[in-house]
């Protein structure tokens, strides 16, 4: 599938689905309590609105004549219905505490693992999916994609639960109330459903394109940082400006549309709640003057006697209840509904990082393993399985093209037909026009991309029987884009090879040519390089990874214009240096200086994608051809 996505979430409720399958399905235990928690503040605060119903019945109940019979008997019963429901209350207090506590454990842990997963995934897809995504829109999957998910964990799923359990539980007090009340109730919710559906339906879309567009927003951004130096040599600030404006534009665009429809959502739904609760008292007081209910308001209203009193004054008091439980029932709703928009963006950002999980990750290779120092001691060979134990093929460096076509699409072809081989212990260099196809070769040797067709040979090996761990483990690189990391400059030499000592990398730094200096750095070995070593010259970066490829002591290295930035005379030095490390191995040289070029065993000379000269030096300059006149000036490389 050439690393292409497996499986896209399509619809929200299955991004959900698996979005609680990730959180909940690692923490089952915390998950129990957090649900336990938050049913105990469901439950309390639906059962401490019922003990309103008989403190408000008692009260209107009471005759002046009395007095001190209600005082002694009566009142107790009062403050005892008081202190009940703010027990109640606290406890609901005390579990809303602790279901908050525990799902911020949850979503936190969630978050941590997704952050792990998601890099311990990227280190595993192809280049190719690297080839189609910014940076910046990488970086968004971590930051702006990962923290919806935050609000939704921590707020919005608890909301819902809590919301299930309290539109159950007053639902079951409501319906033996009235089931006329419970009508209008149900009513006015219907309309706040509707009137969500018809909301989200808009927000959705636009939440979509609005991550879509912060991602393209900070891949720009990432882009104009680092080539803020090109920007300001060609006065390029107001062209950079409009490129901004115009992505910027775009963001504002959709995140408006989006905010707009979700912040409706909250004033019209709770305008909606406002109305159920005046028609549930207006109906209700209908009731209590007029009618018939069946239910416990089921009362002849008319007050002819102290019974008939008694019997409104019931009916007062759970008039009283059943509007704070219309409240309790049409609450949930409206926050819920006010939670879209948290809802939406998470769901968007969730599908985002799942298309990156999802995507199928580099295929590893074959069977064949590298070891160093078990078939011969301090020497290289590969790890062949065999029916019993192992075969041993030593590690010589010799490494073939037959026939390979190569194209980065199916559509264009980039190689044709290239055959060549390099012998152990040779230098092949490659030298030609940009786009020849010069660094091409050097990616397949280390299958960054698959062959359309011909074969590479590795020590005779085909190279997709090697595990591509261990093929580049045997290969050292040195890029013309040097990239260092934070840390000190003995740790980037070191990144070559981990277990180096600090002796080897000293030494590596000496046959660089970069030792002298290092020792002039302000801490020498231990001088922090920081920002991809902005305080270091281009130069200096180049000697670094040339030492760090040093340090790394594989059996073939790969040179891709790595001496572009480095004078003369130090290219020299570098070139003994590399001579005394390399020998008995395999190199490979990309270069635009011929005169890095002149020592190598083989020039290959590559013009769209074809060989069209082969020889060393005096072979290629007796020939009169192409490499001759690039080396006396009569034709310069593009």
């Amino acid at each position: 599938m050439n690393g292409t996505k497996s499986r896209r979430a399509q619809t929200p409720l299955k991004t959900l689905g698996r979005l609680l399958k990730y959180a909940f399905s690692r923490n089952k235990v915390a998950t129990a309590f957090m649900v336990l928690f938050v049913l105990l503040s469901s439950v309390a605060s639906v059962t401490a609105a019922s003990r309103i119903s008989e403190i408000i019945t008692k009260l209107l109940v009471y005759r002046p004549e009395n007095h001190s019979e209600f005082m002694h008997t009566e009142m107790p019963l009062i403050y005892l219905n008081i202190i009940i429901m703010g027990g109640i209350y606290f406890v609901g207090a005390a579990s809303s505490f602790a279901y908050n506590i525990i799902m911020m454990y949850i979503a936190q842990g969630t978050l941590k693992k997704m952050r792990n997963e998601m890099f311990e995934k990227m280190q595993y897809l192809p280049l190719k999916y690297f080839d189609g995504h910014t940076h910046g829109d990488l970086m968004s999957l971590y930051t702006n994609d990962v923290d919806t998910m935050r609000q939704l964990l921590t707020q919005t799923i608890p909301q819902i639960i809590s919301s299930a359990i309290t539109i159950i539980a007053v639902f079951a007090f409501m319906v033996t109330y009235s089931v006329t009340l419970l009508f209008v109730v149900l009513l006015v919710l219907t309309a706040v459903i509707l009137f969500t559906k018809f909301i989200g339906g808009r927000s959705a879309k636009n939440y979509v394109i609005n991550q879509k567009a912060l991602g393209a927003l900070n891949g720009y951004i990432e882009e104009m940082t680092e080539g803020q130096k090109v920007i300001k040599v060609f006065c390029h600030e107001q062209k950079a400006r409009e490129g901004f404006k115009t992505l910027n534009d775009r963001l504002n665009e959709a995140g408006s549309k989006a905010n707009t429809y979700a912040f409706i959502l909250g004033p019209v739904n709770n305008n909606l709640g406002y109305i159920q609760y005046v028609l549930v008292a207006f109906v209700g007081v209908m009731i209590m003057a007029f009618g018939n209910e069946i239910g416990l308001l089921s009362v002849y209203c008319s007050v002819r006697n102290a019974e008939e009193a008694n019997r409104v004054a019931v009916m007062a008091g759970m008039l009283v209840s059943f509007l704070m439980y219309s409240r309790q029932f049409n609450m949930p709703v409206m926050q819920v509904s006010q939670q879209f928009n948290a809802i939406v963006m998470a769901l968007a950002g969730a599908e985002r990082i799942f298309d990156m999980v999802d995507t199928v990750p580099e295929d590893k290779g074959g069977e064949i393993t590298l070891s160093y120092g078990e078939y011969e001691r301090d020497n290289w060979a590969w790890k062949k399985p065999v029916r019993i134990g192992y075969e041993y093929i030593p590690l010589m460096g010799d490494i073939r093209f037959n026939n390979v076509v190569f194209g980065y699409t199916d559509e264009k072809v980039i190689l044709k037909n290239i055959s060549l081989y390099a012998k152990p212990g040779h230098k092949i260099a490659f030298v030609g026009s940009t786009g020849a196809g010069k660094t091409t070769i050097t990616n397949l040797i280390n299958r960054f991309y698959d062959i359309q067709s011909g074969s590479i040979t590795y020590d005779g090996i085909d190279i997709k029987s090697i595990k591509k761990d261990d093929l580049r483990r045997s290969l050292g690189i040195v890029l013309q884009d040097t990239h260092l990391f934070t840390g000190t400059v003995m740790d980037n030499i070191r990144y070559g090879r981990l277990d180096a000592t600090d002796e080897e990398c000293i030494e590596a730094a000496r046959l660089a040519n970069a030792y002298f200096f290092i020792k002039h750095l302000p801490d020498g070995f231990d001088t922090v390089i920081k920002g991809d070593g902005s305080n270091l010259s281009q130069g200096q970066k180049q000697l670094l990874a040339i030492a760090r490829a040093m340090v790394s002591k594989c059996p073939v290295l790969i040179l891709d214009e790595a001496t572009s930035s480095i004078d003369t005379r130090t290219e020299k030095l570098i070139e003994q240096g590399m001579d005394k490390l390399m020998e008995g191995r395999t190199v490979f040289i990309i270069a635009h200086r011929l005169s890095t070029v002149r020592n190598s065993n083989a020039i290959m000379v590559l013009e769209h994608g074809e060989i069209i000269e082969r020889g060393d030096h005096e072979q290629l300059i007796s020939q009169k051809g192409k490499y001759y006149q690039l080396y006396t000036g009569a034709f310069e490389l593009d």
